[in-house]
């Protein structure tokens, strides 16, 4: 039975592979594909500009999560 080795051992010491087609990736590069993702940046502001102007109308109704039946 051939029983895999798990200190790594046998690949340790072997040289890191680098493309000669493709120019290595810069660090900042590279971090930046890690970076927490935000598709709609600056959403949750502009939501929350809004609720505050309609809480600051006159005529504006609130309701409780219980009012509109919201577990």
């Amino acid at each position: 039975m051939n029983r895999m080795s798990t200190d790594y051992s046998d690949i340790i010491d072997l040289p890191r592979h680098v493309s000669g087609k493709h120019p290595q990736m810069s660090v900042h590069d590279r971090a930046a594909q890690f970076a927490p993702f935000a598709a709609l940046t600056g959403y949750g502001d502009m939501i929350d500009d809004a609720g505050e102007k309609n809480a600051l109308a006159s005529d504006s109704v609130i309701f409780t999560a219980d009012e509109l039946d919201i577990p």
